[in-house]
């Protein structure tokens, strides 16, 4: 099967840090430098599917690659970089409904080959064999073992699982799982296990003083070396000074050979029946592990930073949970709510029904962490504390509603619509 061209007029930097990884994905990717280059490659090939333009550099040259793009009946996507300011003023439209998409810097290798690949699937325009992102997802689940679960349970027996999961790093992921799950069990009184599932850059123990803690998976390694009986996640849980169970995976993500996603589903499930609460903080990937996790949740919280970047990594994770039949268990918490683009804009735009808005509190959640304890119990007259406890309400109510809503609208159609709506709202 012959690669799908994409058609990259980036700077050659950009092109070349971007050359192996597309490769990989099955894509042949090709240097447009001018006008006149994009002309002839277009003249002499028919299968350029994709073309990546930059517009925050070289607008110019975007514009009139822009217009080669869709000349002689050719209507060729493009993902644009470009700084949101400026999109008020480009007004690019293809024709026969194009699903051009935008992205900002800075931007990752990996999410650049991400949106072409999302991009390709919603035209219904990948060959066959092509490595497909969503595709990969739903397959990887499809053949992963089922996830158990205790059937002699039945629903008042069975704590509540709740992950919290972003694709993208750095949104407050950590912060919102401590919080919340001090929040349950020092202020409503449930009996809570926090769970670290990220094997490479978990910091849930440190964050609350408990940097030596035996992981599960030496535990594992232990039970599996002496051949006696599996310890259970509750067992080999150790208790934060309040009362909240804390367990990490793995401290390293090196020898974690026992944590076979089957095996980790099985140990969760098990918890259930001795907390009210499990809060599962994962790994932003989309790993087997996560997948398998994923099928067990009552609700997924999405936390967001409102700034553009976070936005499309949740509207990706939107239309991944679409295909993976699960968007009715996601809610969107916005974290530092007060500190970009407008709440009730990322509300609309991602089209997740909203759980909460956190607002920003200097360094209170630092300070914390430092001093190895959860704001909630370190600050608990801050206003930002009384978003963790309006949160942790709000959890509870959509859990007894027979179907959970928030304020956040219905979104757009897939994530070019939605994006551009963003963008629309921001320069308009």
């Amino acid at each position: 099967m012959p690669r799908a061209a994409v058609a990259v007029a980036l700077p050659r930097a950009d092109f070349v840090a971007a050359h192996d990884d597309l490769v990989a994905a099955g894509y042949e990717p090709l240097y447009v430098e001018t006008e006149d280059a994009l002309e002839r490659l277009l003249g002499s090939r028919d299968d350029v599917r994709i073309a990546v333009l930059d517009a925050e550099k070289n607008l110019d040259l975007t514009l009139e690659v822009y217009a080669l793009l869709h000349e002689g009946g050719r209507n060729i996507p493009a993902l644009i970089l470009v700084p949101p300011q400026t999109l008020g003023l480009m007004s690019l439209s293809g024709r026969n409904d194009s699903t051009d998409e935008y992205l900002s810097r800075p931007f990752s290798v990996e999410s650049l080959r991400w949106r072409i690949d999302a991009m390709l699937v919603r035209r219904g325009d990948v060959p066959a064999g092509e490595a497909v992102l969503v595709d990969q997802i739903v397959a990887a689940r499809a053949i992963a073992p089922a996830a158990p679960r205790v059937e002699a349970l039945d629903e008042s027996q069975r704590g509540h699982l709740i992950i919290v999961f972003n694709p993208k790093g750095g949104v407050g992921k950590t912060t919102v799982s401590i919080n919340l799950a001090a929040a349950l069990q020092l202020r409503k009184h449930y009996r809570v296990l926090l769970v670290d599932c990220d094997a490479v850059t978990g910091h849930v123990a440190p964050s609350l003083g408990l940097p030596q803690l035996r992981t599960l998976a030496e535990a594992w390694l232990w039970d599996d070396k002496n051949r006696i009986a599996e310890e259970s996640a509750a067992q080999v849980a150790a208790t934060h000074s309040p009362g909240l169970d804390v367990l990490v995976l793995t401290a390293t993500p090196f020898h974690t050979e026992v944590l076979m996603p089957e095996r980790v589903a099985a140990a969760v499930t098990a918890a259930r029946a001795a907390y009210d609460f499990v809060i599962l903080d994962l790994h932003p990937d989309f790993e087997p592990l996560n997948l398998a996790l994923f099928d067990l949740a009552d609700r997924i919280i999405v936390p967001v930073t409102p700034d553009v970047a976070c936005m499309l990594a949740a509207i990706q994770f939107r239309e991944i949970a679409i295909a993976l039949n699960m968007r009715d268990r996601l809610l969107l918490v916005i974290n530092r709510a007060d500190s970009g683009i407008d709440p009730e804009k990322v509300e609309e735009v991602v089209g997740i029904p909203s759980l909460a808005r956190i607002r920003s509190a200097g360094p209170l959640f630092y300070q914390a962490s430092d001093a190895g304890i959860s704001a909630v119990e370190s600050s608990p007259g801050d206003k930002a504390i009384g978003d963790i406890d309006r949160l942790a309400d709000r959890l509870l109510a959509t859990l007894d509603a027979p179907e959970h809503g928030g304020v956040g609208r219905e979104p757009r159609r897939g994530i070019a619509g939605s994006v551009r709506g963003l963008f629309d709202r921001m320069t308009g």
